[in-house]
């Protein structure tokens, strides 16, 4: 019997009749029975599955030692810790091991302590250990060592998880057996959106500690019971309900919850906030009540599965503050940590010396169901740091300038490394914000190996002295310990590119591309080069005569003045800045020289303050600056993902108004690494990545067309002008805070809050019309559901349809369990530029009636009509962060193929993992130096035997043949590829 699309997730609880094993029929009887999430453990204890295939069912938590493996004779003793035992892989490999990289040795860690002789073979392990002439040549399996999941993808894979068991049954099967083999952590990160800031906070917020009495907002539609309880005395109690102060005695935390009106989905407890948190919190809480019950029910359902509670932090902050090992222990047994997570910014752990990377929803699910990572053995780039950065310089100009040079050096598809002298200057949170942004320069990861930094940070974040002891020792035991003092040579690389650190000078990206980098002193005139340069990746194309057009605007009973440039949007956000206080600080302590001086923010600016987690609140507010930002009106709206990923409230109607009245190009700036245009907000179209302090010193400024060096931000006091240089905070001020603030406690307050038939051949694409006719650069922004919904979209018109108003909507993140409005949500970024409308839109044509439609729509009478689609597309398609409905959308609308000139790696196996074929034009070729016109009809065949890389001829309806490459690189990809996708391969091999 064929097996359903295991992609549609639909409604949790949707259809039929579920089980406590297979789907939430029981949800809400649990929920209204008040049962308590006790603590979020590690997911490293599974209980022991259901008997299944060795293969399938042996994980590291179970088990240390892979039963069967024929390199058990390396293990052996660690030192002066005989009790802890060890894979000395350093033994087999010799010479050899001792040059290479160091994130390969982890790779060959790896493959010798899982190896089985069937998902990772002997042949894959000495592969890695020639690495020097294999790479790139060779496909080689990865375990890695746990799994990180974000709500946006995590629920997607839970719904996948419940439909596993329901097709498991269906087929006969038990569907107690489906759970994850590798330990799995999901962190609900990404529902927060920014309804309220500015508003008034009596006493600042204090996650990490201390009393937090405050007034409470009015009465909320999750209302508290009159019947009050306390939790219960479960210390291991996290999430919003544990914020305070754990010392205060019973009558206090009673008192407070008297006074709480909001019930955590989670705990069913009051939530005890701060106004802006509280009321952010009332609105995240009331619209996503279903999903997070749903994510409550897997916690309890599924087995060695954590799910972290919402306001706890965001996943790769989380990730690096709680869940990294850096060395995993499992009965006595010892072995690198390593992850792969849906997040793209998981390879932030990597700063830790962590190898981890992002990749598609569907190859994790895989992952999690104990098969490995499959990936080319890649090229590793030496990056060399030298020199000393300027004083000026922030952690973000170090970020963008490495990345310029990374993206001149093409890392793309490749591992980085970093070494030299200038790395011991960095701390481990510089290196984290470095590693953090390696998907905006294309690699896949950008690795720093452990050392001396990286120990005395642990010893700071709470590791104690006896596991650091044994971390260390088997760290220099298997060679994966950096030594800037030891005469060993470096590593051998596939190629080395050296960056200066004194040649960097602060820089803002933008306004359109975060690889586009402007140095401050020249931000003015280059932003006045955008006005007049052609509309484009930096231009906007503005008449001479109109770049000097101000439009009035009356906004709480004033008048203001708003020109090109003026900023409409601030926000200090954590995506690649709450790792590192001392940016962070930066803010702060500028925000608290102007209000001292007497500078202020105008109104209308749609300033925030979104922290990865309650640690980074902790400083600011233990530092003393948290009430000076808040002055400026950047206020603590929520911890988790929001103007980053478009979750910003509207502007004021009176600012939206004369912005489209005036044409005027208004400005957001924000401390993050996602600025594509249209992003933050449809009327705001150019927008700069830049360090918290200096979004915050824009914000005052109110324009981007401003020269820091001549012109003043404002006036202050007296009629002073105010330069940036006059509040600018030194690194000795900097440093001083960042001793006295930024503590142990910090860390160790976040640690305690916190798893069958044959493939048929490929059948053949006929008379495939073309959906969409894209060009360059089509990022998964264009193509990824994402960010809140418009009332003109068809996803709109859906819930509409279902009785839904416009507030009740949400965000295409929060509804990404359900199908239809994700399918409806795809391809329908206002900013797709489709070539058979010739202006960005929505849009596109469907041939046989001719009418213009929206995609969705059209998508859907080519499926009534049972004719498959295509997509046509120019360079690096999919680019961006990894999103698994950039692939799941496009297979719900019945795209059979993509034919591109080129792919954004991680997107492209994506495709693979849900069952559409990624082709790529021969090189040289597009469709215009073929003639074609995206009008035609195409056919495709397969031969009934694939191999990696081979060439398909495509006829059109024109009756012209052409080449084309299918981009399936390994015989993993092409399995995967035959079954119809990872999720119906895994399915299937547990019925086998």
């Amino acid at each position: 019997m064929p097996f359903p699309p295991l992609c549609r997730g639909g409604r949790p609880g949707r259809g039929g009749s579920y089980s406590r094993e297979t789907a939430p029929g029981a949800l809400r009887r649990r929920a209204q029975s008040r049962e308590s999430w006790g603590r979020p453990a590690r997911a490293s204890s599974p209980r022991p599955p259901a008997p299944l295939p060795a293969e399938l069912i042996w994980s590291p938590a179970m088990d240390p030692v892979r039963p069967g493996s024929p390199y058990q004779p390396l293990i052996e003793a660690l030192g002066n810790y005989p009790q802890k035992k060890f894979y000395n892989v350093s033994k087999l490999g010799g010479t050899k091991y001792d040059t290479l990289p160091y994130s390969i040795r982890v790779l060959f860690e790896s493959s010798i302590r899982n190896c089985d002789g069937f998902l990772v073979k002997e042949t894959d392990a000495m592969n890695i250990l020639e690495w020097k002439t294999k790479q790139n040549n060779v496909e080689v399996p990865f375990c890695p060592a746990r799994v990180v999941l974000q709500d946006f993808t995590g629920i997607p894979a839970m719904v996948d998880f419940a439909a596993m068991r329901e097709a498991v049954r269906s087929a006969g099967g038990d569907p107690v057996k489906v759970n994850p083999a590798c330990p799995t952590d999901l962190t609900v990160d990404h529902s927060l959106q920014i309804d309220f800031s500015k508003c008034a906070i009596q006493n600042a917020p204090n996650p990490g500690g201390g009393d937090s009495q405050k007034p409470m907002a009015k009465l909320s539609p999750l209302k508290a019971q009159p019947r009050k309880l306390p939790c219960r005395g479960q210390t291991g109690c996290k999430g919003p309900c544990s914020a305070g102060d754990s010392s205060r005695n019973s009558g206090q935390f009673s008192a407070q919850i008297e006074n709480t009106p909001i019930l955590c989905p989670f705990h069913l407890q009051p939530v005890p906030e701060p106004e802006t948190v509280l009321k952010n919190q009332e609105m995240e809480f009331g619209r996503n009540r279903e999903r997070l019950q749903f994510f409550k029910w897997s916690s309890k359902v599924f087995k060695n599965i954590s799910i972290i509670p919402p306001e706890t932090g965001m996943a790769h902050q989380v990730n690096l503050e709680y869940l990294s090992r850096v060395v995993f222990e499992v009965k006595d047994f010892l072995y690198p940590d390593s992850v792969v997570g849906t997040d793209s910014h998981t390879t932030m752990v990597n700063g830790l010396g962590i190898l981890g990377w992002g990749v598609g929803g569907i190859e994790t699910e895989a992952v999690m169901l104990g098969m490995p990572v499959t990936l080319t053995l890649p090229e590793v780039v030496g990056c060399e740091l030298t020199g000393t950065a300027s004083p000026l310089a922030t952690s973000i100009d170090i970020v963008l300038s490495i990345t310029k040079h990374l993206r001149q050096a093409d890392v793309a598809g490749k591992f980085v490394e970093f070494f030299g002298s200038g790395v011991s200057q960095l701390s481990v949170a510089d290196r984290t914000t470095i590693a953090n942004m390696c998907p905006e320069y294309g690699a896949v990861l950008s690795f720093f190996p452990v050392d001396n930094v990286t120990l005395k940070h642990l010893k700071h974040t709470g590791f104690d002295k006896a596991k650091l002891e044994v971390m260390e020792a088997y760290l220099k035991a298997v060679k994966l310990y950096r030594n800037d003092e030891s005469s060993s040579r470096e590593p051998e690389y596939s190629q080395v590119v050296q960056i200066s650190l004194s040649s960097i000078i602060p820089y803002v990206s933008g306004p359109k591309r975060s690889q586009d980098r402007v140095a401050v002193n020249n931000m003015k005139s280059d932003f006045q080069a955008c006005l007049n340069e052609k509309s484009g990746v930096k231009g906007f194309q503005i008449a001479a005569e109109k770049q000097n057009d101000i439009v009035p605007v009356q906004y709480e009973g004033n008048e203001y003045k708003l020109s090109h440039g003026c900023i409409v949007i601030a926000a200090v956000i954590s995506c690649t800045n709450n790792c590192n206080p001392s940016v962070m600080l930066a803010a702060g302590l500028l925000a608290k020289k102007a209000v001292e001086a007497g500078l202020v923010v105008k109104p209308y600016i749609r300033t925030s303050l979104s922290p990865g987690s309650g640690m980074v609140t902790h400083y600011l507010s233990s530092s003393g600056v948290l009430p000076y930002l808040s002055k400026l009106g950047f206020e603590v709206v929520g911890y988790g993902c929001s103007t980053c990923v478009g979750n910003t409230a509207p502007l004021p109607d009176a600012i939206r108004n004369a912005i489209k009245q005036g044409d005027i190009i208004a400005c957001g700036v924000l401390s993050g690494t996602k600025n594509f245009e249209g992003r933050l907000c449809d009327c705001v179209r150019a927008n700069y990545l830049a360090s918290p302090p200096l979004v915050v010193a824009y914000a005052i400024a109110g324009t981007v067309r401003i020269d820091f060096e001549t012109e003043p931000l404002g006036t202050g006091f007296n009629g002073k002008s105010i330069y940036l240089r006059d509040i600018w905070p030194t690194r000795r001020e900097l440093h001083t805070v960042e001793e006295e603030c930024v503590i142990s406690s910090m860390f160790k307050e976040l640690k305690e809050k916190m798893e069958a038939k044959e493939p048929v051949s490929p059948q053949p694409i006929e008379n495939a019309h073309v959906l969409l006719y894209l060009g360059d650069s089509v990022t998964t922004d264009h193509i990824s559901p994402a960010g809140s919904i418009a009332r003109s979209s068809a996803a709109a018109k859906y819930l509409t349809n279902k009785g839904l108003t416009p507030r009740e909507f949400n965000s295409y993140g929060a509804r990404r369990g359900n199908d239809a409005v994700m399918t409806r949500g795809t391809f329908a970024n206002i900013k797709l530029l489709n070539k058979f409308i010739g202006k960005p839109a929505p849009k596109t044509i469907h041939f046989p009636s001719g009418q213009t439609l929206d995609v969705f729509e059209a998508a859907e009478l080519y499926q009534k009509e049972g004719i498959p689609v295509i997509i046509l597309a120019g360079k690096k398609y999919g680019l961006g962060s990894s999103r698994d409905w950039a692939a799941k959308g496009p297979f719900l609308l019945g795209v059979k193929a993509v034919l591109a000139e080129s792919y954004e790696k991680v997107h492209r196996s994506q495709l693979i993992g849900i069952g559409i074929a990624p082709l790529q034009f021969l090189p040289g070729e597009n469709p215009s130096t073929l003639g074609l016109t995206g009008r035609e009809q195409f056919s495709i065949l397969f031969p009934p035997e694939l191999s990696p890389g081979m060439t398909l001829d495509i006829k059109t309806s024109t009756g012209k043949v052409f080449s084309v490459i299918a981009l399936l690189e390994n015989n993993m990809e092409i399995t995967l590829y035959k079954y119809g996708g990872s999720l119906n391969f895994v399915a299937r091999r547990f019925l086998q």
